[in-house]
């Protein structure tokens, strides 16, 4: 059956479309009146009519805007503003009488994404509005249902399974070691949202081409095992939420039609990453109703292994052959470079989801060209980045951002370490979350007690106004104007009251006489929305970690065969995955963009590596391949810079080119793991450590640490203090060849490290920069 499609096309800013408001001009929505919404004031005022939601959208994001009924498909690349534009429909259609606010349900896949969509949706004056993951949004449903549909209390929902996982094995006396647990936990859950009974999974893998981690036979053994086991034992896992909804849906036509009355209207967001079962609960919910808005970039289709699938995006005119399509190009974050950069790596792509790409048009002013960077060896990969990334917050951009993303969180330890090096704050993506540190906790609780108590606080005597009080509060709970150096728990400590300071600042200025209590209001619901403050530090994520964010500077590294496409990624399809996963790194980046590679894994050895494939014809240097002659929305290749990495300083150069494979010291043998390296010998090889001059460094390193405020490894790792002792170096020259010492920290300590090695006690600990 077909029908009648509404298309609503990108008109490029040469030509604004015909039929648009009279008063909507260019300037109003063009870069500088639109802009992403991570920019946007942080509490602007609530708009006073349905007409002001609209103002500052685009002629596309009006026009999703302004779509209120029947199914709509909202094709968004990234960067297009697309929580905006349906942040902003829910909010016209509430604020213009539409849209009953009990009555719209808009889903999303994580909870920052729901939380962030809930504090726009206050931010717009749509209250009311349900904004919530397909998990919490089935979770609640089944809560409130179970003892209608079955009786009794909802089963125990575990938080994790993998425990679960082991005793399923144990019962079929199969030995997994941890990364098959994790492997096969893995597999359970794609089996169960693509819905796949245990007897079906042999062949349901085979079909879809998964490499499984054991013998299907095997993993189909311990699934129907896992299964019996949470029946033993009353309880259910999250995959189960959504089965266990969408059963009751099926099964109970009276429960349905009651879920269906209280939500006329859907909005469901990322929809390229809908999962087999997650599209059968929205279709439950639905019904025989076409009052839905999807959002989705097909481009973006990077969850594919746990079961996401963009083909619900792709065939969504198949299934509501009137619906209304929209798509959104204008790219408010990023710069033509960038933009440039990544049209180029989609211009390359193969598959179905390349044919429906969408080719991105910067709307922001010109910035520098994206930097190639090839290193000899990932230590000095690492090296580079924190260097380069000290040197950028030392001309003012502020550290939170910056980010470093990498495609496996393995790698994620040589940054961790090269950045306590160079002395730069960071943060790890995916860490706990900042309502639930504990500081932040403790912060809070002081910061209501104060509102409170205030007239008979002696703390707010001489603070006048609501930063100055929240500066008074905060400073009892190990905030100070100046941070801590260094970094670890203190400074990440500091960083987190620090945020609540700023958050503090932007409070008062955009409401004018708010108080202590006001602001407690404000963290409340920021809290019960996961709406978090900014906090200072460089990011360190994983690709997939990063989707939905975006930095200033990003650095992407490891960008090399084998990490990117990943070892394992073997079929067209894995390829094109791994392809898109870069796409979403690229286009993190507002304006600075980094990506590197290293020749080899460690110092000395082969240099054997090579960029990765994704990068031919875009990096300068490689020959562009034979690409796809007429693709729709093939994307223009501007050059950008390369540099083949220089060290720090002479004597560092030398040494690298100086490499030869690292050997242990005492049996001969070819060292690779990274302490061994530092060592110079294999962990099981005897040491000739002294342990008088080990425990004297580790004494001297802890009144290092104290001293400057950061962690102990920070000065030193145990490897290298052990590397050190059992060297005894007689000068700095040989102290230089111990790996973990470094240039910088050379000259730092050197001279204390080495009077420690001869037997004296070092001068005064003073520094030796």
């Amino acid at each position: 059956m077909t029908g009648p499609v509404t298309l609503v096309a990108f008109v490029r800013p040469q030509a604004l479309p015909c039929g648009q408001p009279a008063h909507l001009s260019r300037a109003t929505w063009q870069h500088g009146g639109v802009t992403a919404a991570t920019h946007s004031t942080l509490f602007p005022r609530v708009p006073d009519s349905a007409d002001a939601v609209l103002e500052g959208l685009d002629p596309e994001q009006r026009a999703v805007a302004t779509a209120l009924h029947g199914p709509v498909c909202v094709l968004a690349g990234a960067g297009t503003g697309k929580t905006r534009a349906i942040t902003h429909r829910i909010a016209y259609g509430v604020r213009a009488g539409i849209l009953q606010p009990s009555s719209v349900l808009a889903v999303t896949f994580t909870n920052r994404a729901a939380g962030e969509m809930r504090g726009r949706l206050r931010q717009l004056g749509a209250v009311g509005v349900q904004a919530r993951t397909f998990h919490s949004a089935a979770l609640r449903q089944l809560q409130y249902f179970w003892p209608k549909a079955v009786g009794g209390s909802l089963p125990r929902l575990v938080d994790r399974k993998i425990q679960l996982v082991a005793d399923a094995a144990a019962a079929c006396r199969i030995r997994l070691d941890r990364g098959e647990l994790r492997d096969v936990t893995a597999e359970i859950e794609w089996s169960k949202v693509t819905q796949t009974v245990p007897a079906d999974y042999t062949a349901a893998a085979a079909k879809s081409g998964r490499e499984a981690p054991r013998d299907p036979a095997e993993i189909a053994q311990l699934y129907a095992a896992y299964e019996d086991l949470k029946r033993e034992r009353s309880v259910i896992d999250f995959e189960d939420v959504l089965l266990l909804t969408v059963a009751v849906l099926q099964d109970r036509h009276d429960i349905a039609e009651q879920v269906r009355a209280q939500y006329q209207h859907f909005v469901v967001d990322e929809y390229q990453d809908v999962s087999p079962l997650q599209q059968r609960l929205l279709e439950l919910w639905l019904g025989d109703r076409e009052n839905l808005c999807v959002v989705g970039d097909a481009s973006q289709t990077i969850y594919s292994f746990t079961g996401a699938t963009p083909d619900h995006l792709l065939d969504f005119r198949v299934r509501h052959p009137g619906a209304t399509v929209v798509k959104l190009v204008r790219d408010y974050r990023s710069t033509p470079q960038v933009v440039r950069l990544a049209n180029g790596l989609l211009a390359q792509a193969k598959g179905r989801a390349a044919d429906h790409r969408l080719e991105l048009v910067s709307q922001r002013p010109a910035g520098p060209e994206p930097v190639f960077t090839e290193y000899t060896d990932e230590p000095a990969e690492a090296e580079g980045a924190a260097r380069r990334i000290r040197e950028l917050i030392a001309s003012g951009v502020p550290a939170s951002e910056i980010a470093v993303l990498f495609r496996t969180n393995s790698q994620s330890e040589t940054y961790e370490q090269a950045l306590a090096d160079a002395g730069v704050p960071y943060q790890l993506r995916g860490a706990e979350r900042f309502f639930d540190r504990p500081e932040v906790r403790n912060a809070i609780n002081a910061l209501r007690a104060a509102a409170r108590f205030g007239g008979n606080d002696s703390l707010l005597d001489d603070a006048p106004d609501l930063p100055s009080q929240v500066r008074a509060v905060l400073s009892g709970k190990g905030w100070t104007p100046q941070p801590p150096a260094g970094s670890g728990a203190v400074r990440e400590s500091w960083e987190s009251l620090a945020a609540l300071v700023h958050l503090a600042q932007d409070f008062a200025a955009a409401r004018a006489g708010a108080t202590l209590a006001d602001l407690v209001v404000e963290l409340d619901e920021r809290a019960g929305a996961q709406h978090a403050p900014t906090v200072q530090g460089v990011t360190l994520a994983s690709l997939h970690a990063a989707k939905g964010l975006e930095w200033d500077v990003v650095f992407l590294v490891g960008v090399a065969e084998g990490m990117m496409p990943i070892t394992y990624a073997k079929t067209d399809e894995q390829i094109e995955e791994e392809r898109r996963l870069l796409y979403v790194g690229v286009t993190r980046a507002r304006e600075h963009l980094h990506l590197s590679w290293a020749l080899s894994r460690s110092p000395g050895g082969r240099p054997n590596r090579r960029p990765s494939r994704f990068l031919t014809g875009l990096r300068p240097g490689s020959q562009a391949g034979a690409g796809r002659a007429g693709a729709a929305g093939a994307g223009g290749v501007e050059r950008g810079s390369w540099t083949a990495a220089a060290p720090a300083v002479p004597e560092q150069a030398s040494r690298r080119r100086q490499r030869t494979p690292a050997r242990c010291r005492v049996c001969g043998r070819t060292l690779t793991d990274g302490g061994e390296m530092k060592l110079m010998r294999c962990e099981d090889c005897p040491s000739d450590m002294d342990e008088g001059l080990y425990e004297r460094l580790r004494d001297w390193r802890g009144e290092q640490a104290r001293r400057s405020g950061q962690p102990a490894f920070c000065v030193f790792t145990d490897k290298t203090l052990i590397a050190i002792a059992e060297a005894v170096p007689d000068d700095e020259h040989e102290l230089a060849r111990i790996p973990g010492v470094g240039m910088r920290k050379l000259r730092r300590y050197g001279s204390d490290v080495l009077a420690l090695c001869a037997g004296r006690d070092p001068a005064d600990g003073q520094d030796q920069d």
